[in-house]
């Protein structure tokens, strides 16, 4: 925990080589960090997010400090090169405009400037997504497209759920603490020891077992965060599964595969 309160939890790498330079993944061109999700909560003000949307329908956690902060900077590179990947990966055959464009209310963020939205689950948002879009492409745009299912007239915005959904495992896994404090947080720390990418992969988990309890609830627009607590208690039990060692033996994981 460093002077301002801000804890840390290392659970991603950062890939720097001389000089400081970021290198980003070989497998998730222009990510931000690689492996681990390092110092997850390295600033209150960008990473945690206030709860004070709970209840008031969807729309994306917002950061509790920095308050007069519109927008996250864009001027990181690492950033808007992972921007430009997340666009490619959701719609190939369309070329992006700008980094501030109308066209990223088709993928379900609220304005024509994403980083706006970033501000609740901070960066680690924007990997969870990369590493969906790249790792399972076709649960990825099944998602984007809502393609399963009877679909609702009004659908959760894809990519606001996202990054709502980063936001319920760092909580859920209490990762903001110094040390687990919780049976959850024990469990993914376990999970973690033996698979680098526990946490990216348990993100694109709880993204399908979250629109699979939407269509199961028959939810709208409104019940979003009824889904979600429904989404996060079902996350706990097969968390909680005895002899557990990889996420991939999670029963949800199976999801990923349809």
């Amino acid at each position: 925990m460093d002077g301002n309160g801000a804890s840390f939890v290392a659970v991603r790498r950062i890939a720097f080589g001389r000089g400081g330079g970021y290198h980003p993944s070989p497998g998730i061109p222009g990510r931000v960090h690689d492996c681990f999700i390092f110092t997850l909560y390295a600033t209150v003000e960008i990473v945690t997010g206030s709860t004070a949307w709970i209840g008031r329908g969807l729309s994306c956690v917002c950061a509790q400090g920095r308050e007069n902060e519109a927008r996250l900077s864009l001027d990181i590179t690492p950033f808007q090169e992972a921007l430009r990947s997340l666009w490619c990966s959701a719609f190939p055959e369309v070329e992006l405009q700008d980094l501030i464009s109308d066209q990223w209310k088709e993928m379900g963020w609220q304005g024509k400037d994403p980083s706006t939205d970033f501000r609740g689950g901070g960066f680690i948002s924007l990997e969870n997504l990369l590493f969906f879009a790249k790792n399972f492409p076709k649960s990825f745009h099944k998602l984007l497209h809502k393609q399963e299912g009877d679909r609702a007239t009004w659908e959760y915005p894809f990519a606001i759920a996202g990054v709502n959904i980063t936001f319920m495992l760092i909580e859920m896994l209490d990762l903001q603490a110094v040390k687990p404090r919780s049976m959850m947080g024990a469990a993914f720390l376990k999970l973690l020891s033996v698979n680098e990418q526990a946490f990216d992969v348990l993100y694109c988990i709880a993204f399908k077992l979250m629109d699979q309890q939407w269509l199961a609830m028959h939810a709208s627009y409104m019940d979003f965060n009824t889904v979600m607590k429904s989404t996060r208690r079902r996350l706990e039990r097969e968390l909680l599964i005895e002899d557990l060692q990889f996420v991939q033996d999670m029963p949800s994981y199976r999801l990923l595969a349809s």
